[in-house]
């Protein structure tokens, strides 16, 4: 290269080298990230866990007879619980938790929860006399919720106070499962109000021994006019008064049962979810609905 070009080159390098920083220094800064705003009714980031939530203990240990819907009856509960953002739910086939003992492991004792379900539990569950005295201590004076769903009426039929605090024990299912006539018989609680007057369900309803209308809110009933009573020895009632479901309060909490649910397809009908959603939601505590007792409600008769 001649010395000239060589000359010519340095100059304009250094000339590029001073106008650089002034041409930088003409750029626009960076914008700055977005900021979103803060709204306390935006939901948390799905890693996290609003503090606000309701906690759901749902058991389902059998020692008697397996229901093949005891999985699709947990998952539902769950599922809902999640779907809607009102409640997380933690799911045992065992009793540990049933307990107000301090539990080691991270593991939750009924101080934790608000609600206990049983899921057609069956038989004499794994619970020594300590955990029973804690449990009805849980719902009578904690003020706490159950939900007994299907075969928990089959349970623990050496504990008088477990029979007490549900409303009575499984005795036979005259019609097996069936297209079973319902009643509405309080269209005003929140977890029938979605049925109609009467409607027909195909499941098991159970008869219930020592139970009493005059103890509980009937909330579905037999249709009594239209069940086969021939030739059935399994029915035990001279009454013919059959409840599907029914509420009452045990002490300060609030209890809801129904027999509706055996069948594992019944876990997809969208009636029988919202009534098992609505059931959980009035055991919390967040809506309101009837205890008081009242007389029968027949097919002719107006919905109260």
């Amino acid at each position: 290269m001649q010395p000239v070009q060589k000359s010519i080159l340095s100059l304009s390098l250094v000339v590029l080298a001073g106008l650089c920083p002034a041409l930088l220094a003409q750029q626009p800064p960076p914008a700055a990230p977005p900021q979103l705003p803060v709204n306390p009714l935006i939901p948390p980031a799905p890693h996290m866990k609003p503090t606000h939530l309701k906690h759901v203990l749902v058991i389902g240990q059998t020692k008697g007879f397996e229901h093949d819907s005891v999985s699709a009856a947990m998952a539902a509960i769950y599922n809902m619980g999640h779907e809607s953002g009102l409640w997380d739910t933690m799911l045992r086939t065992d009793t540990e938790l049933l307990t107000k003992k301090e539990l080691k492991a991270n593991a939750k004792n009924l101080n934790y929860f608000d609600l206990i379900v049983f899921a057609s539990t069956t038989g004499e569950l794994d619970m020594d006399d300590s955990q029973k005295q804690d449990m009805m201590s849980f719902i009578k004076e904690d003020g706490k919720g159950f939900v007994g769903i299907h075969a928990a009426m089959d349970t623990n039929y050496k504990w008088p106070e477990y029979g007490e605090m549900i409303g009575g024990w499984f005795d036979q299912h005259p019609w097996m499962t069936f297209n079973a006539p319902i009643i509405t018989e309080d269209p005003n609680f929140p977890a029938v109000r979605h049925f109609p007057h009467e409607f027909v369900k195909y499941d098991e309803i159970y008869q219930p021994k020592s139970w009493s209308r005059d103890k509980v809110n009937v909330l579905l009933s037999l249709d009594a006019s239209r069940l086969d009573y021939s030739n059935n020895p399994r029915i035990h009632r001279d009454d013919h008064d059959f409840a599907v479901a029914w509420s009452k309060m045990y002490g300060k909490g609030r209890v809801f049962y129904s027999t509706l649910g055996h069948t594992e397809e019944s876990w997809e009908d969208p009636d029988i979810r919202t009534m098992y959603f609505e059931a959980v939601k009035w055991a919390l505590g967040m809506t309101d609905g009837s205890t008081a007792s009242h007389p029968k409600v027949t097919a002719s008769s107006e919905a109260h």
